[in-house]
């Protein structure tokens, strides 16, 4: 079977961990080989620069510099293998995030980071290695805060104010706009059956999901 590389993004908050786990097994139950991965991490070396990217004051370039170093040893060592073995890859962020995070929320040079992707993301055919689908949560940073709060202790980014996570959000808008036949946009503040069967419809058009998987599977 052909490998598929399917990113989640959207604020923290904004529900993906939960979904990402129901597509998973969705897929399994279809025979399906899983890779559930993360960014930044995915790992041994890529997890040490997620400690420090997440926790560590530094200005945004050296910030945008550990991110996609992390990427790059992700991608070598975990996406590529796997996607080459026709494996289905789920990554929760990628690349949009951090045009969202460092570009949007920090402010940071976007023409910087298209350097960096273009460096980063090269495959040998000349093309770059992006997501087939990415599946944007989009939610309003309001309900994204109420969600998070007392959930767990924030890392650097968790802890800014909703000022930020608005520029992040319209950071995420900006990438979707730019590629609209790659991002599929689920409105994150509904309840999570009605969010998981938007999610799902969107894998059953294209022919990744059968219709009994889909309806059978879903967050609990």
């Amino acid at each position: 079977m052909q490998g598929l590389f399917i990113s989640f993004e959207g604020i923290d908050g904004a529900g993906k961990s939960t979904h990402i786990e129901s597509l998973a097994a969705a897929f399994r139950a279809q025979n399906r080989t899983v890779v559930l991965t993360r960014e930044p991490g995915g790992t041994p070396l890529a997890e040490k620069l997620r400690a420090l990217a997440l926790n560590e004051p530094m200005d945004a370039l050296t910030e945008a510099l550990l991110m996609f170093a992390a990427r790059r040893e992700h991608l070598l060592q975990v996406i590529e293998p796997a996607l080459a073995r026709g494996d289905v890859v789920l990554c929760d962020r990628f690349t949009d995030a951090t045009f969202a995070y460092q570009g949007g929320g920090r402010g940071f040079d976007l023409q910087v980071l298209a350097q960096l992707e273009q460096w980063v993301q090269a495959r040998p055919d000349g093309s770059l290695r992006q997501p087939d689908l990415t599946v944007w949560f989009d939610l309003a940073p309001e309900i994204a805060a109420q969600r998070l709060a007392g959930a767990r202790v924030p890392d650097k980014f968790e802890s800014q104010p909703v000022e930020f996570f608005r520029r992040v959000a319209a950071g995420y808008a900006d990438r979707a706009s730019a590629a609209p036949q790659r991002f599929v946009r689920l409105d994150a503040a509904l309840e999570k059956h009605k969010v998981w069967q938007q999610l799902t419809q969107a894998f059953v058009r294209r022919g990744w999901l059968a219709i009994m998987v889909a309806a059978n599977s879903g967050p609990r």
